[in-house]
Formats: structure tokens, C-alpha cells, sequence
């Protein structure tokens, strides 16, 4: 369920237990919690304006004003939550009374299942509406045909490079629940993964979000992926919303997913933009790459969104780019030199490449491809100035 924040004034102590008990199992965060409305309650309302919950609980018990006003005053503040009124019996007149008022639902004992529905009637509005205004930066996945291929080498040197030429503000997000490579590429040594937004969905906010993400270069956040074991097994959906989230945050999100394709790997596909699948020239992974082309293409995922990426391209080959294309059934976006010694010995130095490298000068023009700018026009320079 798409994570929702909600306000309770709620003074029955019976349905306070029941709605404890249920939140247990729901993506909900309670932003404002209080035992009955303040007798001023305009700053009950401007609580909202500040803490703007999807939904408000209300308890019909001592409400300092007539029900109509209450909801009507608690649905125009800047969220427009919807409404739940709580009631500890079925009363036809008070169900009457509150749906007359403008509430969205009234519930009542046992609560679980009814709040459980009508939440994720909300989360879907909720999630529909984030879908249509948010403000959007585009995703970028990479995957490996088979393993070491180079997809997360070459997701890290992208991520970095793209605020360099359109200043840009990126995420790069392991989502190689296998490997989780990027933490050890980058020198990173974050207590925080993706795990840790998931299994605390319910406080995900850009506070929350702020604690779990690791910098130290200008215009670049990373998380990892999770390193026990335990925590590899993530519910697609939430890492979804996770990510839905996410997006909202930055210009660029560059996701990491590995080399296994499995229902997160489809699911994180379905909110890209583009999908990036990265080979190299040797047999093996031409052949897993023309199999994973067809599976991408079976399940859905639009020809015109999923872009090859031949890497450690060799200086002679008896097979031509075009036989290459021909064979696998997919355009060439981008071909990468084949420069193990550079790249072995940034790494041994802990750094990513530079431009004085053919490896480097191909990855920056890759990223530039990416972000639909012409390299020839900017002011030449490295990837770490």
C-alpha cells in the first residue's frame, strides 16, 4: 500500500487499541495524535496545514463545533485529507450524520479490516494523484545480461557524471539485492540500505529519507543495498513505493538491478524511463542477452524504452555492429572500450575514471547520450574536475 499520514483525535480509548493494533500491519504514519479536539481548535487546523496527513481520524465523541463544520474546516486545509469518522457502535443516525457531513467513511468495531480497506482506497487516489504531479526526475535502470558485464560500473560512472553536464540533482540506488556492489565501489560504509526505507515505509518523508541516503559528492546521493541476508528478500511493491517516493526528490534516479531477472527487477522496470541493458562480445552473454531482450519484450516493457549497451567492445571482430544488432533484434545505443588496466587501477586507487582515459571519454559521452546532451558543445572536462 502506498504510505499514507494520518491524523487521530480520537477519545475512546476502545477504538485508540483498536486502531494501535491495526497500524501495526499498515503502511500508515501518524503525523498528529491527540485524545480530543482543543477547545481553540484553528490550531488544530493549522497543525495540518503543517503536518499535511492524508487522512484525519475522528472519534464522535466532544467535538468543540458541529460535525458539517469540523469536517468541512479539516478538509480544506493544504492536504484536502480525507475523512474517517469513528464510532464505537453501527448507528444508523450517526452513520447518516457523518456521511451527510462530508466524512469518506465511518467505522467502527472490529476496526482491522474495515480501515485496512478504506486506507487503501486512499493510498490508491493518493498514488494516482503523486503519479500525475510529481514534479519528476526521469529513471534510468541498468542490468547485466549475465554476471560481469559491468551494468553497476557503468550505472556509477552515469550517476556521477550526470550532474556534471545538466546539473542535475541524482540518486544512485543498489537494487542488486544479490551483489550490492556500490557501496564497495563508492567506499561507502552506510549502516542504511533500501531495506531500512521499506520495513519503515510508514515514516518515509524527505527527513526520514535524508538520514538513510550517504553523499560526499556534489549533487550525487547513493543507497545500498541491503547487506544481510535476511533483508534480500523485498516486497517489489514497497520498494515500488519506495521508489515512487523517491523520484519526487531528484532530477535523475539511477537504479542498479543486477543481473537476475526477478518480479523486483519487472516491477522497478515498469516506473523507468529507460532500461539499459548492458552486454559484452562474448558468446555466453550474446546469447543470455538475446534471451533477455525477448523476455523484456514478452512482459511488456516498450522496444523504443530499452537500450543496449555493448561493453568492453574489442579493436577487431569478425561479427559487425549491424550483424550484432541484426542477431539479438535491438539497436546499439552505446559501445564502451575495452580498458581493464585503467579501470583496475581506479579502483585499486578508489576512485572512479576520468576523461584521460578511451574508457572514460566513452562513459562520459554515454551519460551525455542519456541525458540528450550534445558533448561536443560543453567545455571539456573530467569527471572530477
Amino acid at each position: 500500500m502506498y504510505p499514507l499520514a494520518a491524523a487521530m483525535v480520537v477519545d475512546s480509548e476502545v477504538l485508540r487499541a483498536e486502531l494501535e493494533q491495526a497500524f501495526q500491519s499498515l503502511a500508515v504514519r501518524v503525523v498528529v495524535d491527540l485524545p480530543e479536539m482543543p477547545s481553540e481548535w484553528s490550531s488544530f487546523l493549522d497543525r495540518l496545514d503543517r503536518m499535511k496527513p492524508d487522512v484525519v481520524m475522528l472519534s464522535m465523541g466532544r467535538l468543540a463545533s458541529p460535525l458539517e463544520e469540523v469536517i468541512s474546516a479539516v478538509r480544506s486545509t493544504a492536504a484536502r485529507p480525507a475523512v474517517f469518522i469513528l464510532h464505537t457502535e453501527a448507528d444508523p443516525e450517526a452513520i447518516l450524520r457523518a456521511l451527510r457531513a462530508g466524512a469518506s467513511e465511518y467505522l467502527f468495531p472490529p476496526i482491522g479490516q474495515q480501515l485496512q480497506a478504506a486506507l487503501e482506497r486512499v493510498a490508491r487516489t493518493r498514488e494516482a494523484a503523486t503519479e500525475r504531479t510529481a514534479p519528476g526526475g526521469r529513471v534510468a535502470a541498468f542490468l547485466s545480461a549475465k554476471g560481469g558485464c559491468g551494468a553497476t560500473t557503468i550505472a556509477c560512472h552515469v550517476a556521477l557524471e550526470l550532474p556534471r553536464l545538466i546539473d542535475a540533482k541524482v540518486l544512485l540506488a543498489d537494487l542488486d539485492l544479490q551483489a550490492g556492489l556500490i557501496g564497495f565501489l563508492l567506499k561507502n560504509k552506510s549502516d542504511y540500505s533500501v531495506a531500512d526505507a521499506v520495513y519503515n515505509i510508514q515514516r518515509l518523508d524527505q527527513s526520514y529519507w535524508r538520514g538513510l541516503v550517504s553523499n560526499g559528492i556534489p549533487n550525487v546521493e547513493f543507497i545500498t543495498a541491503p547487506s544481510r541476508p535476511a533483508s534480500k528478500n523485498l516486497p517489489p511493491g514497497h520498494v515500488k513505493q519506495v521508489f515512487s517516493f523517491a523520484r519526487t526528490q531528484y532530477d535523475w534516479t539511477v537504479l542498479d538491478l543486477g543481473r537476475h531477472v526477478t518480479a523486483l527487477t519487472l516491477t522497478m522496470l515498469e516506473m523507468s524511463d529507460e532500461a539499459y541493458l548492458v552486454t559484452t562480445h562474448e558468446i555466453p552473454a550474446l546469447h543470455q542477452t538475446k534471451q533477455l531482450v525477448q523476455l523484456l519484450l514478452d512482459s511488456g516493457y516498450p522496444r523504443d524504452r530499452l537500450r543496449l549497451v555493448l561493453n568492453r567492445i574489442p579493436k577487431r571482430s569478425d561479427v559487425t555492429l549491424d550483424e550484432l544488432e541484426s542477431m539479438l533484434g535491438i539497436t546499439i545505443f552505446a559501445t564502451l572500450a575495452n580498458d581493464y588496466q585503467s579501470l583496475q587501477e581506479a579502483f585499486t586507487e578508489g576512485r572512479m575514471l576520468d576523461t584521460s582515459s578511451h574508457l572514460g571519454r566513452d562513459l562520459q559521452r554515454l551519460a551525455a547520450k542519456i541525458a540528450g546532451v550534445d558533448i561536443n558543445k560543453k567545455k571539456k572536462f573530467s569527471l572530477f574536475g
